[in-house]
């Protein structure tokens, strides 16, 4: 995959165009080691124009940021955060089957910004099964206890064919009703709005100056590159995306 990855970025090369925000995402970049990513960074910079001050963003899991890797991947030019926190509640996050727990999300905010991470941002989920308000509070109290400048908020979507349409539909677990959901929306906006954040985007809040760069240039209609398996493109008229199954994926660029 790491190859495959390697030989996109060099059959795209554009060193006319000035690349101004770099996103890892789309699955658990983190799982690459800072040796790999290296490889990665050297294949952009050596096909690309990178912007001195762009805005380099990684998706992690709270389990995958020890002090070292994040040394490592600041070494490399990342200078934002995206954390998959979800719930801090450890219920919460035993029933989506997540590796850590809620004090691993604090202690890896808290060590991310020790090693000198500012921008950061974090990910939680609402409208849970069996979640009320009170918690919900709880969780938006803890976020804002951490002084983290950005928040991606979503409502908890069934998808199909997963375990948890199996449980929904077989009684197992009981979804709050829209209703609910509403309540949990609104007093999100209403704290977070207090608490001085920006609602820039349906799920996203952000403090000033801390809006995510790159998934705001998705709005405005910008021209992005996307690299990797069911990555998208937009070239300003056209959108192109690739393959999704990673083994075709890789065959596929093996043959240019």
């Amino acid at each position: 995959m790491l190859q495959a990855i390697v030989k996109e970025l060099s059959l795209k090369r554009d060193e006319a165009t000035t690349v101004k925000t770099i996103y890892f995402g789309g699955g658990t970049p983190s799982l690459f080691s800072v040796e790999q990513l290296h490889e990665i960074f050297e294949a952009i910079h050596r096909n690309f124009n990178v912007k001195e001050a762009a805005e380099i963003t990684m998706e992690t899991n709270p389990e995958d940021l020890s002090r070292s890797y994040l040394k490592g991947i600041k070494t490399l030019g990342v200078n934002r955060l995206s954390i998959g926190v979800q719930s801090f509640k450890n219920a919460d996050l035993q029933l989506m089957h997540r590796k850590h727990n809620a004090q691993a999300s604090i202690t890896s905010v808290k060590t991310a910004q020790d090693t000198g991470f500012e921008n950061i941002s974090l990910d939680l989920i609402y409208a849970l099964p069996e979640q009320n308000l009170r918690d919900w509070q709880a969780n938006i109290d803890t976020f804002l206890s951490l002084k983290v400048p950005h928040l991606s908020a979503y409502a908890l979507t069934v998808e199909p064919k997963t375990a948890l349409q199996y449980f929904v539909e077989s009684g197992k677990l009981n979804l709050p009703k829209d209703t609910a959901a509403e309540q949990h929306y609104t007093l999100l906006n209403s704290q977070l709005k207090e608490a001085g954040f920006e609602h820039y985007e349906i799920s996203n809040f952000a403090l000033e100056n801390h809006i995510s760069q790159h998934n705001s240039s998705y709005w405005k209609g910008e021209n992005y590159i996307g690299i990797g398996p069911s990555a998208h493109s937009f070239d300003g008229k056209n959108r192109m995306w690739n393959i999704a199954h990673n083994t075709k994926y890789i065959k596929s660029l093996q043959k240019n």
